[in-house]
């Protein structure tokens, strides 16, 4: 520690420094691309599919599972969204992120050091057993940097837009959360839903087949048309098994999104019999309000961000780094302690400045824009995929009503004439085989269309995850 009588010119000169440098921030502001997938004019007008009765132009709810008016699924999804652990590891690395941001945040403030010593000393040469002499050295020393080509502010803005980015990948889960909670549990109502329908197929079929067995003993059948009927019985029931694994699997499924043990599913829901079903259009949007809602895309945004940011703490290596510093101290002999003499302050800028390695500093800055030019691919790419993803989901929902619409008629006419079949066959001016033929595109019908209609629940919630609803916090 020295005395420093130059304290005053350390200040004049950190405070001209100061004011030649103008408080320049290295590296450009960040602004949102104005030329991207995002402003294209294909992208930010209406979906091309959302085309008919099934869809309304109105803006999707954030919490749209509440579309289908059904109080268990939302106690479902509420449940999922507070134990999944999906959701738990986001929010995690959420807070990791924050606490990146407050350690950037730190390096504005003053930092200071205590340090302390003792030294024993003896001249060298000396045969004599001298005991040496004892020095010490107390110290406490302070820095504040000036920050003036913006490095620690390009610092802060990159880890502000890394949480923001961890903020929009959160959300993302939210949403593949709530859609997939939606999704096992209509899984587990079509399961059950497609159990009633085809069980009603079995009966129909085993009571024609009873009605074989008797006309073959009055002596109208025979043991060939009793084996046929007990034939289509089996058949038909040997599709059971698969739709009691399917809600099984179902119920598992929902338990595991829960943070439960699968063994420990929800009860209540294994009855469920009923699919969800919507009492209106389904609200869409348009592209402009998918780009702002989806966040996928607000997490690529702010890649662009960040790394913009820290170009910027890459450009300030090719300026010196100013800090105002002070320390003061007691050194000296340990027999002078506390004396005037002991007494030391110092007080001026401290510089450091890596302008030998500028050619290091610019490899940086070229790697720091590359990574840019590629948030700046990969952005796009989000956008394009989101508006793939939409349109895919539409075009599907669109066509599988019509399809759905198709297979109902076509069960409707199959019922219609299983039972003028079966009015013929019983009246003896029908045969058999027609009767059989009749009750078998009966079934074939009836299960197509109970198919098709979990299927339009299922294409309901894969839209409503494409449209990227489900993450706002009230």
């Amino acid at each position: 520690m020295r005395k420093s009588g130059a304290g005053a010119r350390g200040v004049g000169a950190a405070l001209s420094l100061l004011a030649l440098s103008a408080c320049a921030t290295a590296g450009p502001d960040y602004h949102p691309p104005e030329q991207s997938a995002a402003t294209m004019p294909g992208a930010t007008g209406a979906f091309h599919s959302a085309q008919g009765a099934p869809f309304t132009q109105a803006d999707l709810p954030d919490r749209w599972w509440r579309l289908y008016a059904d109080p268990q699924l939302d106690t479902l999804i509420e449940q999922a969204l507070a134990a999944n652990t999906d959701l738990r590891q986001a929010e995690a690395n959420l807070t990791l992120a924050q606490g990146v941001l407050r350690e950037a945040e730190a390096g504005r403030k003053i930092s200071t050091t205590i340090s302390g010593g003792e030294t024993l000393a003896r001249p060298s040469g000396v045969t004599q057993h001298l005991p040496g002499a004892v020095s010490y050295d107390l110290g406490l020393a302070a820095a504040y940097p000036l920050d003036l080509n913006g490095r620690i502010r390009r610092a802060i803005e990159g880890s502000a837009a890394d949480v923001e980015a961890s903020a929009a990948a959160r959300d993302y889960v939210r949403v593949s959360v709530a859609a997939a909670t939606a999704r096992a549990y209509a899984q587990v109502c079509a399961a059950n839903y497609n159990l009633t329908i085809n069980r009603q197929v079995v009966a129909l079929q085993r009571d024609t087949a009873d009605a074989t067995r008797r006309l073959a003993r009055g002596g109208r059948g025979t043991a060939f048309d009793v084996s046929r009927a007990q034939a289509a019985v089996d058949s038909s029931a040997a599709a059971l098994p698969a739709f009691e694994a399917e809600r099984q699997n179902g119920l598992y499924l929902l338990a595991t999104l829960m943070g439960r043990a699968p063994a420990d599913y929800p009860r209540a829901v294994e009855s469920c019999a009923a699919l969800p079903t919507l009492a209106q259009p389904i609200p869409v949007g348009d592209g402009t309000a998918l780009i702002r809602r989806r966040p996928d895309i607000r997490q690529a945004e702010r890649a662009i961000a960040g790394d913009t940011a820290r170009l910027g703490v890459a450009m300030a290596a090719l300026y010196p780094q100013v800090s105002i510093g002070g320390s003061v101290g007691l050194s000296g002999p340990l027999k002078d302690f506390g004396s005037g003499s002991a007494f030391g302050f110092s007080l001026g800028p401290l510089i450091s400045w890596s302008f030998p390695n500028r050619p290091v500093v610019k490899a940086q800055i070229a790697q720091a824009e590359a990574r840019i030019q590629g948030d700046l691919a990969g952005f796009d790419g989000t956008v394009l995929e989101a508006l793939r993803q939409t349109e895919t989901a539409l075009e599907r929902y669109r066509r599988d009503t019509e399809q759905a619409a198709a297979l109902d008629r076509a069960r409707d006419s199959a019922k219609l004439s299983a039972g003028q079949a079966g009015k013929l066959f019983r009246f003896g001016r029908g045969d058999f085989l027609s009767l059989l033929d009749a009750q078998r595109s009966l079934a074939n019908a009836e299960v197509a269309a109970a198919a098709a209609r979990a299927q339009l629940v299922q294409d309901q919630i894969a839209l409503f995850m494409a449209l990227g609803g489900g993450w706002r916090q009230e």
